[in-house]
């Protein structure tokens, strides 16, 4: 299961990046950087939930829409896989 998770990284990463607006430096963002205080926001949280969506042709349930599941790239990958795989 982690060459999936390392395989979903680099695109989880394409989408998030440019939602954490220019001040965020990609290089400084790790597998457990808290996304929150690199910048992102309520409104794009949504933005990513919806881009990893359409990219990865899943849908969150209710269960995983908290703060918590989109606070690090290692939290979002984690839930991608697991959709992604069920």
């Amino acid at each position: 299961m982690e060459e999936t998770t390392t395989a979903l990284e680099p695109a989880v990463r394409e989408i998030l990046l440019p939602l954490l607006g220019p001040s965020a430096d990609p290089a400084a963002i790790g597998p457990d950087t808290d996304l929150w205080q690199a910048g992102l926001d309520s409104l794009g949280s949504v933005s990513l939930m919806a881009g990893l969506e359409d990219t990865f042709d899943i849908e969150f349930p209710d269960a995983l829409l908290t703060r918590e599941t989109f606070s690090t790239v290692g939290r979002i990958v984690a839930a991608v896989d697991s959709l992604v795989g069920s």
